[in-house]
């Protein structure tokens, strides 16, 4: 379907003939004045919080594991509890209310910080991993419950989680890198900080998200239906008000939704008439989308979580060509560099929409081919074209992963969005349990390479201590 920037809410490409400044302005001051500012607070600190801590490990990977041991055990036990948990979940957890499941992603959350963080040196990494593996859980339920709570406080509910979850890897890798190397506390200190951060979960949910949209939608869903006129007349009447919106409003919000779609996100829930909840049902709607929407944030998941993994901790440079003092500092500066990008890009629907997912993602699999190529044959001449480089690289992740979402949200009937919502999150975790794999493989061939050819460096690093 052709979209018109008028016709769809979107604004123009810069130099098109319909751009201008005084438009930009216009649109912009009309999407503000359109946002219920509690619901976007709400969904920003959910998707900060929810993803804070799975960056936070991952920027630590380094430390937890030390030299001998590649990082991508990090990450799969920081992902692939999370992919389970989003394959199965979405069949069964919607019979768990949404505050209890808070309740349960934020008791898992800091169980496993505390674990990580108290666990001694002289332990075994595998206890460690423990305490990765409950915080991935509740990141995997955490997310499928997001995102399908979106669906019932609309389209900038969906922009507001993306920008958090953005937020997320902005704010947790720079937490790391300025807790450890700027301000110099120990890794067990900045990790223990880190546990008491999903109690911020609890105040968004219980205390500032409105919890009207929830409760309307369970009296819809419980409420018996005398037939199908009565419902139908229902939802012509909430059709009625909000055909009353001034249209200037309406376009301005992420997707400009028809009547009929704000109308349900909003006022309505799919009664048991109305949905298929059986099994089979769910499974065939999983199915129809997997080419669409879950195989572009597959590939460029596996993509650039092989370059985070696998690759970036073998892009080093001499450190009189850095503005590095140890080798260490590479590593977690390259995530921080990476996370801007997504923060940047996971926060652009409002503004930039990109429909045809299987560019960026295609963009992302050239991105690792590049890097793996300089890693094995050292031809970039500066470690800050590698920084732009892994720049590009989170804006290319980012956008894939909140576009694929808003398609969703444009394009999916609302009967099936929120499960749809839920069920494509599975592809971001599969991607990454399968860059797991690759990154143990890559890093330590390309470390033997670059050694083998005189360059130790990867050698050369010296990870912080968990100690006190």
């Amino acid at each position: 379907m052709n979209r018109s920037p008028s016709s769809s809410g979107l604004f123009p490409l810069p130099g098109a003939p319909s751009s201008s400044w005084a438009l930009y302005r216009a649109r912009l001051s009309n999407l503000l004045q359109s946002v219920d500012t509690a619901v976007f607070i709400a969904f920003w600190l959910f998707g900060l919080i929810n993803n804070v801590l799975y960056v936070i490990i991952l920027s630590a990977a380094q430390d937890l594991v030390g030299n001998g041991i590649p990082k991508g055990v990090v990450l799969l036990a920081d992902v692939m509890p999370s992919f389970l948990t989003k394959l199965v979940a979405p069949y069964f957890i919607h019979r768990i209310p949404y505050a209890t499941r808070i309740f349960i992603f934020v008791g898992l959350s800091s169980a496993g910080m505390l674990l990580i963080a108290f666990t001694p040196p002289s332990q075994s990494v595998a206890v460690r991993l423990i305490g990765v593996i409950l915080s991935s859980i509740s990141s995997g339920g955490g997310e499928l419950s997001f995102l399908g709570l979106t669906h019932y406080y609309g389209h900038m509910s969906l922009a507001a989680w993306g920008s958090g979850t953005g937020g997320a890897g902005l704010i947790g890798s720079l937490l790391y890198v300025m807790l450890t190397d700027w301000i110099g506390l120990s890794v067990k200190t900045s990790l223990l900080a880190s546990a008491f951060l999903p109690i911020i979960m609890l105040v968004s949910f219980f205390t500032i998200l409105p919890h009207g949209p929830l409760r309307a939608s369970a009296r819809k869903t419980y409420e018996p239906l005398a037939n199908r006129d009565s419902f139908q007349e229902e939802r012509d009447g909430a059709e009625d008000n909000f055909g009353d919106i001034p249209t200037s409003t309406a376009s301005s919000s992420l997707l400009a939704p028809g009547p009929a779609v704000a109308s349900t996100a909003y006022s309505s829930h799919p009664t048991e008439d109305t949905r298929s909840s059986s099994l089979a049902a769910k499974i065939r709607r999983s199915k129809s989308l997997f080419l669409p929407y879950m195989l572009p944030l597959l590939l460029v998941y596996i993509a650039e979580y092989t370059i985070n993994q696998g690759v970036s901790p073998t892009l080093l440079f001499p450190l009189d060509e850095s503005p590095f003092t140890e080798f260490r500092s590479f590593y977690p500066f390259y995530g921080f560099l990476y996370q801007v990008g997504v923060f940047i890009s996971r926060s652009s629907t409002p503004f930039i929409r990109i429909h045809h997912l299987y560019l960026p993602s295609l963009l992302q699999v050239a991105n690792l081919v590049l890097l793996t190529l300089h890693a094995l044959l050292n031809f970039i001449p500066s470690v800050y074209i590698v920084f732009v480089i892994i720049f590009w690289e989170g804006l290319l992740g980012g956008a894939v992963y909140v576009n694929t979402f808003a398609e969703i949200m444009e394009n999916v009937p609302a009967e099936d969005r929120e499960f749809s919502l839920g069920a494509t999150s599975v592809s971001d975790s599969g991607g990454i349990c399968v860059a797991g794999f690759l990154s143990m493989a890559m890093e330590v061939w390309l470390c033997n390479w670059q050694v083998d050819h005189g360059r130790d460096w990867c050698r050369r690093i010296k990870v912080g201590s968990l100690a006190a």
